[in-house]
């Protein structure tokens, strides 16, 4: 079932706030005293609102299929659990939450118990709730109901950029911007103070681990030091050509020719695997010292996960079916398999111990001003080619007995991207 924008917001909202309420609930059991263990001041547990959401999109077509329902439910809400544990403790360099103590647990954030609990949710919340959920919201009358969710939505948001700057003790570089003579600095540095102490203090108080500042990276004047923006850049650009080629070299054995694998119209660049690239080695370049087989167990895991997401987004958004595995075995909906997961696995662990190291310190070898421009102009040129792939896919779709050309923008991708060039540039995209 398809939902409008602010739809999918009222169900992030509803989610997010019942997640509260039961983090709240075993909180204040446990320390036997209200406790708000969300990481946002006010009631909202984000985690659980974006997992219920990414179901919803994701999954709902398999609703006839229970028992890929229960595993897709299962796998879905652990990928987000690990992602943010995860993340979470990238930005403060501690566990917000330890199932260590749990039988079979992995890497503390995951456990057996608690992924079965998540899939049960999951069949409940796709199921029942939120058709529940759906219902109330078309009982408001418009505008209420979207002035509502907007309202709530904007709270949600300003309450997270606190939450963040708590965690991220941005009072420090409050205090620095005071010193220069700007009026607006020193008004900002006293008003945001107090509601960012209060949120710090409310953090260190449930999670007492994160009074702890994270070590800062150390600045040596080089291009691209540590895992910010430009690197991570520079690796999905990197990451990219190396899944095109991947890819092209794998249909040349498989298929007996040779294959355009390439995401964008221009250039050798396939975006899945620039991204899966960004994503493990935020998640992962801190664990390059750890056993082989937790970064092949994460990779496994995180790969399906991904290219699931990715094959339901693209087909949402583009109305293009891109891979389809349905004659491979253990494959589910035709968009994962088995065989592909472990391969996501050895690609990670090969990344990770092998690739990432190398590249990292090329990249840094970069002159920095050198590095600086030519990062720009690349990301002016993806930006763009990304755009104009994209309005080129959805033409592709929408001219199968769709209305013609109405303005400027489609007839000018119409001219330059028929048929025959999309067909040549994506070989085995399917309309939906």
């Amino acid at each position: 079932m398809e939902h409008t924008f602010t739809e999918l917001l009222w169900l992030l909202l509803i989610y997010s706030f019942i997640g509260w309420i039961i983090e709240a609930a075993v909180g204040t059991i446990k320390n036997r005293k209200f406790t708000n263990r969300g990481f946002s001041t006010g009631p909202f547990c984000l985690v659980y609102g974006v997992a219920a959401v990414l179901m919803e999109i994701t999954l709902s077509e398999l609703i006839g299929s229970p028992f890929f329902l229960f595993l897709g439910c299962g796998i879905q809400a652990t990928f987000v659990e690990w992602f943010t544990g995860k993340t979470l403790e990238r930005m403060n360099r501690h566990k917000w939450w330890d199932y260590s103590d749990k039988k079979w647990n992995f890497d503390g954030y995951i456990c057996p118990q608690y992924s079965l609990l998540w899939a049960v949710l999951g069949i409940v919340s796709i199921r029942f709730a939120t058709p529940l959920f759906l219902d109330v919201y078309y009982q408001i009358p418009e505008p209420v109901s979207i002035i509502i969710v907007w309202a709530f939505a904007v709270y949600l948001l300003l309450d997270m950029a606190v939450s963040f700057a708590a965690v991220f003790h941005l009072r420090n570089f409050s205090l620095e911007a005071s010193q220069l003579d700007i009026p607006f600095a020193d008004w900002s540095r006293r008003t945001s103070r107090p509601i960012i102490g209060y949120a710090e203090r409310r953090i260190a108080n449930v999670y007492p681990s994160i009074q702890e500042k994270a070590d800062e990276i150390l600045s040596e004047g080089k291009f691209a030091e540590g895992c910010g923006f430009y690197k991570l850049f520079w690796l999905f650009l990197i990451g990219s050509l190396l899944g095109d080629i991947t890819e092209t070299i794998f249909c040349r054995f498989t298929a007996g020719e040779w294959m355009n694998r390439s995401s964008l119209v221009w250039g050798p660049f396939s975006i899945v695997w620039g991204f899966a690239i960004v994503l493990a080695t935020i998640l992962l370049y801190k664990d390059k010292d750890k056993p082989d087989r937790h970064i092949f167990l994460v990779g496994t895991f995180l790969g399906g996960a991904y290219e699931y997401i990715c094959s339901v987004l693209a087909e949402i958004v583009f109305g293009q079916v891109f891979w389809d595995y349905s004659d491979i075995p253990f494959n589910l909906g035709g968009r994962v398999n088995l065989l592909y997961c472990f391969f996501w696995g050895i690609a990670a662990l090969i990344w990770i111990k092998g690739l990432y190291p190398p590249f990292s310190r090329w990249i840094e070898k970069i002159p920095k001003v050198t590095g600086y421009i030519l990062t720009w102009i690349l990301v002016l040129f993806m930006s763009i080619n990304m755009l104009v792939s994209a309005a080129a896919l959805i033409r592709y779709s929408e001219r199968n007995g769709g209305p013609p050309a109405a303005s400027g923008w489609e007839h000018v991708i119409d001219t330059h991207f028929d048929d025959q060039r999309m067909q040549d540039q994506f070989p085995n995209a399917k309309k939906k």
